[in-house]
Order: structure tokens, then C-alpha cells, then sequence
């Protein structure tokens, strides 16, 4: 382990160098220009349109509505039998062997069932902590921050409406992940889309499809985790810390960017149970603290929430934003930002569930489903609603204009603020050095989604160049250097490059959901029946 870190800190020493001989034009700016063009095209071939809407959101809404109706709203049905499964009520399900033959897949219910009971390297709390770091990030503050720039409140009842929406989704493609999992000879488990769609598609008979989605989404993954994973969050950690500062010059972003390299280095290599254990500390603590910040920002405005809600609404059907364009403009301002924030229909969070304890995939799936409402309907819902209450400006009028220039920065005081910078001067207006808060918040945000998604990024890795040891450290390399890019260039490339790399998920994932779906059902009702059948005997 020394070794390792030794060798990283010296691959990390010419970062260094090239910070003390920036030129003029400064380190910062040279990274944003290089990094600027590729953002741009590989965002003009995703989000292509049809009839004025990009299809990938058409494909990632439809999607869901469509496992909302098909498995019988389960969002709403099994969402206290979830909670439930997280706090260890129907662990002893685990030990239990449904009596039905027709519920197991090939029909050795005994044997591999018995065997998958003891595959895993995490619980369903870590896992769900593990899933819900990779999404709980700065999508939640800068995100919701940079909807509301562009949209207005009303983009907020659409993140809302993606969110629960998203449940559905979340649910399918986790018990996909789990039930075509991989378990090495030591216990290390690898799966995720890449598995389900390679594995489940062979057995439809589609081999070939099976292997170029599983490929495709292999490396758009990886983009995803160099990206939204990875560049968009070190990008939000550093504006906070350069505000909270009052950090300048040309080189403060890629600086703060090595400094984030290293934290999150030391972290990263030590796997997924390292990861889990940090994990499952970090997230509750910090999700907690900030909900307990936005809670007080809302309570002590309490005569303002109805107005808040009631713009929300009235906004979403009828927008004032300044070129939003419309309602179809918010809803795709809200649908967009939430997908980015929960990643239902990108797979991304079934390479964490996949890992889990447990020898009935179902189980996971269900636990999967409360991480669109943590993330989305709960935490987004309330960062939206402390800025539309900041913005009201005490009764005095707006404090800044919803639509601001375009680009998600607005103008407060005469200064521009952008992404997390909106979220940190609405918690500045209510709390005595919140600015600190908020900073501390934002960095954890970051470095917990940053490491969930290098376990993804890698797992997506080892699928297309093998488990070796070189390569494992070829990734973890190349995305701290992410780290320092994220840092360094401008939010719009940044965000832009993000959305791309986690919206391409979405094509080769939707391949698999929609091939091997009716397994899910019957996972789901081998599941339910053996939770019945333990019930029964209590």
C-alpha cells in the first residue's frame, strides 16, 4: 500500500511543477481550452433532438414510465418494504429457501441459491450508502442551483416528477445487477449493466448485441466517471473553496485539484470495502447535516413555503425564467438536472448494489428504490426550495433573475454566482458562517461521489481490459487527473462534458432493461413469496 502511494505521489509531482511555471495565461485557462472543444462535440452527438427535445431524455422518461405502470407503481407499493429491507427486518429472509421451483432461474433453487447466499462483500446499508454517495453530490447543491438559474422554480416539480419516476427504473436495473453478477474465486463480486447485458442477452439469443451494448456501455461509464462522477463535482468543491478563501489567480483551481487528487487517492485504493466503509459514515453524517441546515433556512421562513410551493407549481406550467422556452424549456431544464442527479437509467448504481449480501436479487432492487427519493424528491426538493425562499429577498423582491445570462450564472449584489455558489449565498442570508458549512458540505459531497464512482469507473474498466493490477492503477491515474481537469476548467464545459458521459449510458443500459425485464418479475415475486412464507412461520 506505501509502495502504491509512494508511486502516486510521484506521478502527481509534475502537476506540481506545472502549477509554479504556469504562464501567463495561467494553468486554469490553458485546461479549459483544451478541454473545452471536446466537451462540446461529444455533447452535440448525445443530446441529439427530435422534434426539438433530445431523444436520450424522451428514452430516459418513457423508460420509466413505462416499469412504473408495467410492475405496478412499485415506487409507491414496496417503499416502507425497502425501508424495511435496510434496516434488517427481513434479514433472516436470507436464510430461507422459497418452496416454489418456478420462481428459481434454471431451476436449482437449492444449490445456487444456497451459494449466492454467501457471495457478496457488503450489506444492504453499505451498498445503499456505497449507490447513494455516487448520486448524493454536488448535482443536490450545484444542480438544483444551476435548474433554477436556467428554469426557474418550476423546474423543481419536474426534478420531482423525474425522482419518483426514477424509482421505478432504479428498482429494474439493480436486480439486474445483482442476478447476473460475477463472483471471483476470492469473493470479489463485479457487476453492473455491463454483466446483465453481455450475460442476459446471450441467453436471449442475442449474443452479439449483448456484447457491443455491454462494450458500449463499458466505456461510456468510464467517460461517466471521469465526467459527472469525477470532474463536475472537484469542479463545485473548488469554486466553494476559492469563494470561502477568496482564492484568485490563474493556477488556485488546478492547485485545490491535486490537493483533492490525493485525498481522494488514498481512498480509492483500497476497493470497494474501503469505499463502503467510508461510505457509510460520510453519507448519512453529511446528508443529515445539510437536511438539518435546510430544514432551519425553511422552518424560520415558515411564512414563505406556500409561496415557495405555489411557484413551484405555477411555474412549471406557465415559466417567467428568461429564455427558458417555455414549459417544454423547464421540464427539460428539471427532468434533466434530476437525471443527473439520481442516474436512474444510466446502470450506474448497480455496480454498487451488485456487491451486496444476499441471495435474492430482488431484495437489492427494492433497497435501490429509495435512492431517486433520498436523492431527488428529498435533498433536491429542499436546497430548491432555501433558494426560492433566499430569492424572495425577505419580501423586498427578487434578489436575482430567474434565467440569468443562459449559462446558470446569475447576478447577486453586482457579482456573478454560479452553481454552488447560488446554494452558498442563500445559506449565507440565514446562517452565521454557513459559508464554512457549506464548504465542508461540498467537499464531502464531492469526494464521496468521486470515490463511488472510480469503484464504477473500474469495475467498467476490468469488463474491457482485464482484472490486473496495472490496469487498475492505468484508471485510478488517469481519473485523478480528472480531479485536477474538473478543478481547473469552467463550469459550463465541465457540466456539458458531464451530462454527455452520463446521459450515453442510458443507450446500451436500455438495451438490457428492456430484454430481460420479465426476469426482474420473477425475481420479484420469488422474493415476495419467501418473505410470505417467513412471515407465515413467525
Amino acid at each position: 500500500m506505501q509502495k502504491r502511494l509512494l508511486f502516486l505521489f510521484t506521478l502527481l509531482i509534475p502537476f506540481f511543477t506545472f502549477a509554479q511555471e504556469a504562464t501567463e495565461k495561467g494553468m486554469d485557462q490553458k485546461i479549459d481550452e483544451a478541454f473545452r472543444p471536446i466537451s462540446d462535440a461529444i455533447s452535440g452527438i448525445i443530446f441529439f433532438p427530435i422534434y426539438g427535445t433530445p431523444f436520450v431524455l424522451i428514452l430516459l422518461v418513457g423508460s420509466a414510465i413505462f416499469f412504473t405502470l408495467y410492475f405496478g407503481f412499485p415506487n409507491f407499493r414496496y417503499f416502507f418494504t425497502s425501508v424495511n429491507i435496510v434496516r434488517g427486518k427481513y434479514d433472516d429472509v436470507d436464510h430461507h429457501e422459497s418452496g416454489d421451483p418456478e420462481l428459481a432461474i434454471d431451476g436449482d433453487i437449492v444449490d445456487t441459491i444456497e451459494d449466492e447466499s454467501r457471495d457478496g462483500e457488503v450489506t444492504h446499508f453499505q451498498a445503499l450508502a456505497t449507490a447513494v454517495s455516487g448520486t448524493v453530490g454536488n448535482g443536490n447543491i450545484a444542480g438544483v442551483a444551476l435548474a433554477i438559474a436556467l428554469g426557474g422554480p418550476g423546474a423543481t416539480f419536474w426534478m420531482i416528477v423525474c425522482g419518483l419516476l426514477g424509482m421505478s427504473t432504479k428498482f429494474v436495473e439493480c436486480t439486474l445487477g445483482v442476478e447476473y453478477r460475477d463472483v471471483d474465486e476470492d469473493g470479489t463480486v463485479h457487476g453492473g449493466p455491463m454483466y446483465y447485458i453481455s450475460k442476459g442477452l446471450k441467453d436471449k439469443g442475442f449474443k452479439m448485441l449483448g456484447k457491443i451494448a455491454a462494450v458500449l456501455f463499458a466505456i461510456f461509464c468510464i467517460g461517466g466517471s471521469f465526467g459527472g462522477g469525477n470532474a463536475a463535482q472537484s469542479n463545485q468543491a473548488t469554486i466553494v473553496i476559492k469563494e470561502l478563501f477568496g482564492m484568485e489567480g490563474s493556477s488556485a483551481g488546478a492547485v485545490i485539484g491535486i490537493i483533492l487528487a490525493i485525498v481522494v487517492g488514498i481512498i480509492i485504493i483500497g476497493g470497494i470495502k474501503r469505499i463502503a466503509q467510508v461510505t457509510e459514515k460520510i453519507v448519512p453524517f453529511m446528508a443529515i447535516l445539510y437536511l438539518a441546515a435546510c430544514l432551519y433556512i425553511i422552518l424560520s421562513n415558515f411564512s414563505f413555503i406556500d409561496d415557495a410551493l405555489s411557484l413551484i407549481i405555477t411555474e412549471a406550467f406557465n415559466p417567467k425564467a428568461i429564455g427558458v422556452g417555455g414549459v417544454i424549456g423547464v421540464l427539460l431544464v428539471g427532468f434533466k438536472r434530476a437525471a443527473f442527479s439520481n442516474e436512474a437509467g444510466a446502470g450506474s448504481a448497480s455496480i454498487a448494489h451488485s456487491a451486496v449480501k444476499t441471495k435474492y436479487s430482488a431484495s437489492e432492487g427494492l433497497v435501490a428504490l429509495l435512492e431517486p427519493f433520498i436523492d431527488t424528491v428529498v435533498i433536491c426538493t429542499m436546497t430548491a426550495l432555501v433558494i426560492i425562499i433566499f430569492n424572495f429577498g425577505g419580501g423586498d423582491g427578487a434578489i436575482f433573475q430567474y434565467g440569468g445570462d443562459g449559462t446558470g450564472s446569475v447576478m447577486i449584489d453586482g457579482i456573478s454566482y454560479e452553481g454552488a455558489g447560488i446554494t452558498s449565498k442563500a445559506f449565507a442570508q440565514y446562517i452565521p458562517f454557513s459559508s464554512i458549512f457549506l464548504t465542508i458540505a461540498v467537499v464531502l459531497f464531492a469526494v464521496s461521489t468521486m470515490i463511488s464512482w472510480s469503484y464504477y469507473g473500474l469495475q467498467s474498466w476490468k469488463f474491457l481490459f482485464g482484472k490486473g493490477k496495472a490496469a487498475d492503477l492505468t484508471y485510478k491515474i488517469l481519473f485523478l487527473i480528472f480531479v485536477i481537469i474538473g478543478a481547473a476548467a469552467s463550469m459550463q464545459s465541465i457540466w456539458d462534458f458531464s451530462d454527455a458521459m452520463i446521459f450515453a449510458m442510458v443507450f446500451p443500459n436500455m438495451i438490457g432493461l428492456y430484454f430481460l425485464f420479465p426476469v426482474v418479475k420473477k425475481q420479484l415475486k420469488r422474493y415476495l413469496t419467501a418473505i410470505k412464507e417467513v412471515k407465515a412461520k413467525a
